[in-house]
């Protein structure tokens, strides 16, 4: 048939607009279609608006601050977008058949539209006080008692920060310790120093009614579903996964698509595998790389992720509990920021670096961090584990003196 696209996609968040973006680089004609803002959950109501929050001295400068970043952002995004290649279509991207979008034809579609936050269905969730983290990134006034429900990267996120401002926060979690993707001694001692400074943790707790809380607003932090709703997925032949995600192969072609027509993609939060910004941004250029025949070496099993509570905490690779699961021979080396120069002359001694690797000192396997710039010195060793380095290799790497940097190599 005639197409009058070589690629859609439905959805302009860190996946879209980047697939976009690079396959309008590549030749490739390009539809894309968003209903709301360009730039999706992590740049108008998500990562950005709460780093945003984060970097702030109080509440009304967050506030202030926030929109002007977003509004910054987003218009960059727009002009990313205004590519001679690339269509956008302000509407919501519908399937018509396997190759159809609200009246577009391509051989390869994208299906890149996200994920919401997800309510609990128990007492009390209907209450205004009870909101999401769009909703409290919304207020104008700021909480005297926050009720945090979920202990993960949004909940912990938002404790640091209201706790910092002034509120007076209560974290309620259902596990026995908080960011579960996290090594669990780096996520109790993070826990523990959020403790000293005021925030109230209640562990192993399970909230059976909303209204029994003593607090002014209510932040449900408790996860994340998939949007796939109007989307008319039946009419491609796409049938959803139990838990509502769009099942997808290692290459994202969606996995259970009857079609045979057109090539079919799910990337980003849609498909469920990790529910990352910079992973959607790296599956988005993955597709547009096999639809254009070029071969990447991306490790999705390589990815870093990080928590900005203060300090940070960020990770990758499996946590040592994990390790000792596989039964995976390894060893573990730690270090301390409070014997780092750097991190005493910021005042920053509160941090610990725990690196896991193969028998003497040999492959790096994971390396999970909290402390000033934990973010930033978790990238630095994904960039070791994608090349399968070694910690031998790392000890060996120069390092800037004095930087915080220096914890990697002072590990013993």
């Amino acid at each position: 048939m005639d197409y009058n696209s070589d690629l859609i996609i439905i959805g302009a968040g860190p996946g879209g607009y980047k697939a976009a973006v690079h396959a309008a680089k590549h030749g490739l004609k390009v539809t894309i279609f968003e209903d709301v803002n360009v730039g999706g959950t992590c740049l108008n109501v998500g990562c950005i608006p709460t780093k945003t929050y984060v970097h702030s001295a109080t509440f009304a400068e967050a506030v202030e601050r926030q929109q002007q970043v977003v509004e910054q952002l987003r218009g960059g995004v727009e002009t990313l977008l205004s590519h001679p290649n690339i269509t956008l279509v302000r509407e919501k991207g519908v399937f018509i058949d396997a190759h159809t979008v609200s009246g577009y034809t391509a051989p390869n579609i994208i299906v890149a539209t996200g994920s919401s936050p997800k309510m609990l269905p128990i007492a009390g969730a209907d209450s205004p006080r009870v909101v999401d983290s769009t909703g409290l990134l919304s207020l104008r006034a700021l909480p005297k008692k926050l009720c945090i429900i979920g202990a993960g990267v949004i909940g912990m996120e938002f404790a640091s920060v209201f706790q910092r401002f002034g509120s007076e926060v209560t974290v309620i979690e259902y596990l026995k310790e908080c960011l579960p993707m996290v090594d669990s001694d780096i996520a109790k001692r993070l826990r523990k120093l959020l403790e000293k400074r005021g925030i109230t943790f209640r562990m192993k707790t399970a909230v059976q009614d909303l209204s029994e809380i003593d607090a002014d607003i209510i932040l449900m932090a408790t996860g994340r579903k998939p949007n796939t709703e109007g989307l008319n997925l039946k009419a491609a032949g796409i049938t959803l996964a139990p838990n509502g995600t769009i099942p997808a192969d290692d290459n994202y072609q969606i996995a259970n698509c009857n079609s045979s027509n057109s090539k079919l993609f799910a990337i980003g939060d849609v498909n469920g595998k990790q529910m990352l910004a910079h992973a959607a941004e790296m599956q988005g250029i993955h597709v547009v790389n096999q639809i254009l025949g070029i071969e990447d070496k991306i490790r999705f099993e390589v990815m870093p992720a990080a928590i900005f509570t203060e300090p940070e905490a960020a990770c990758v690779g499996p946590t040592e509990d994990q390790l000792k699961e596989t039964g995976t021979a390894f060893e573990c080396h730690k270090s301390f920021y409070r014997a780092n120069g750097k991190a005493l002359a910021m005042n920053e001694t509160e941090g610990m670096v725990k690196l896991c690797c193969e028998p003497n000192e040999g492959r790096i396997l994971s390396a999970h961090v909290f402390g000033a710039h934990a973010a930033d010195i978790v990238q630095e060793v994904t960039a070791y584990i994608t090349l399968n380095a070694t910690l031998r290799q790392l000890r060996d790497t120069v390092h800037i003196h004095p930087t915080l940097s220096e914890v990697l190599i002072e590990v013993n």
